[in-house]
């Protein structure tokens, strides 16, 4: 089956096991998809992640943080769609639930978040929001 949208994907894969309260979730590998996860871990929304190997195939298995059995992450969207595409100028960052979220933006320097972003005055396309 072909994907034509994977980081959709990934964030679909992520929202359904939250909603069943998985402990992890298995996602097909790609280096997009990896520095999505490290953007995520980093900021506190995954506890943690690992690349592994099977059948010939690389999947990231990712490992869902929770506090007090809820799940850190409330929401993710994704924004920049195959069809249409949502840039940003680093003047122009958007700001996910007044700064209690976060935008994941691909920036010429790598995956970063909008405040991160911002402070190196960089823009890019805007690939989701969590929350």
């Amino acid at each position: 089956m072909t994907i034509n949208d994977p980081i959709a994907d990934a964030l679909t894969r992520i929202r359904n096991a939250k909603l069943v309260k998985h402990e992890s979730v298995t996602i097909p590998a790609s280096n997009l998809k990896e520095e999505l996860i490290k953007v995520l871990q980093a900021e506190g929304y995954v506890e943690g992640y690992t690349v592994e190997e099977k059948d010939g195939f690389k999947f990231i298995n990712v490992t869902l943080k929770y506090v007090n059995g809820q799940n850190v992450i409330t929401g993710l969207q994704r924004v920049s769609k195959p069809g249409l595409r949502v840039y940003s100028k680093a003047k122009n960052m958007p700001r996910v639930f007044d700064g209690m979220g976060i935008a994941v933006i691909s920036t010429s320097k790598g995956l970063m978040t909008e405040k991160a972003a911002r402070a190196n005055k960089l823009g890019g396309e805007v690939l989701c929001y969590v929350w």
